[in-house]
């Protein structure tokens, strides 16, 4: 299996010669990866989007490959500290908007 590999916004994306690949969603929710698409083992951002999802694969060291293109004056654990705030805020809108709350 041959790698393509693109340059988008500094971040380097790996084509693996499998387009789209058709899965089905177990009783637990859980997918399988055809081994094709090479991606085994690689932890993903999940997206709902829909009817469909968005499955967007991590760099192993994100803070690395993002360290040439996002500036910031935080550290790591700040910026943690404020992702898990807005993620709480963004939880409790949802929940307040589907009446849970």
């Amino acid at each position: 299996m041959s790698r393509g590999i693109d340059l988008i916004n500094g971040v380097k994306t790996y084509s693996v010669g499998v387009e789209m690949a058709v899965v089905t969603v177990d009783e637990r929710g859980r997918i399988t990866i055809p081994k094709e698409m090479g991606i085994r083992g690689t932890r993903a951002v999940v997206i709902p989007a829909g009817s469909f999802i968005i499955a967007i694969p991590l760099p192993e060291k994100p803070e690395k490959v993002a360290e040439g293109w996002l500036e910031t004056g935080k550290t790591r654990e700040e910026l943690g500290a404020l992702a898990e705030e807005e993620a709480k805020k963004d939880a409790t809108t949802r929940a307040k908007r589907r009446r849970q709350a």
